[in-house]
Parts: structure tokens; sequence; C-alpha cells
């Protein structure tokens, strides 16, 4: 299994916008692009989605937490199959891709 961290893409031109809502929990298992969180800024509210399928294993914010680009919502606990990069991402390139790139191996 390989751990990955799920995060927030990009959001446009908010520099922070609020948690309002959690659409997941640890144990939770999702698919790629489900919603895992609603955000909302002053001028609109977006659900944030899943880059990867797996098993929620963290969840990294709160109700009321603010965040932004690149910012983590959850660690996802996915099969190694499960852990390439979805959307043509290149690890090389200098452009990320939300939740691209990111996997990491599971702690001990």
């Amino acid at each position: 299994m390989v751990l990955i961290d799920i995060q927030v893409p990009d959001i446009g031109d908010f520099d922070e916008v609020a948690v309002i809502e959690l659409l997941v929990k640890p144990g939770d298992t999702v698919k790629p692009e489900q919603s895992l969180i609603t955000v909302e800024s002053d001028k609109a509210s977006m659900e944030i989605p899943s880059s990867h399928g797996g098993v929620v294993k963290e969840l990294k914010v709160k109700l009321g937490d603010k965040v932004s680009e690149g910012s983590v919502v959850l660690v996802l606990e996915a099969s190694e199959g499960a852990a390439a990069p979805w959307r043509g991402c290149n690890p090389r390139s200098s452009r990320r891709h939300p939740g691209c790139c990111n996997a990491r191996p599971p702690r001990p």
C-alpha cells in the first residue's frame, strides 16, 4: 500500500477559502474525482475532489480551517497501481498538478 497526500487543486483567484463541510471520514473508501470537502469563499462554494481512489487514513483539515492551493486535505491509502498519477501528470514537469506526484511510502 502507498500513502498519498490529497491536495487542494487550483481554486482560482482565491488566496484562502474556508472548509464548510467534510464529506468523508477516516475509513471511508473514495473513488477518483469523488468530492471530499466543500469550501467557501466570499463569492462561491465549491467541492474539492480526490485525485486518486483508496481508503481515507487521516483528515488533515477540520470545519472552519482555511485552505489554499496545495494544502493537504487528507492522507489516502491506495494500492500500488492506484498511486500512478492521473490526467497525464509528468513528475518531471515544472507544472505540478493537484494531488499528483505526491505518493510517499507508508509509515512503519
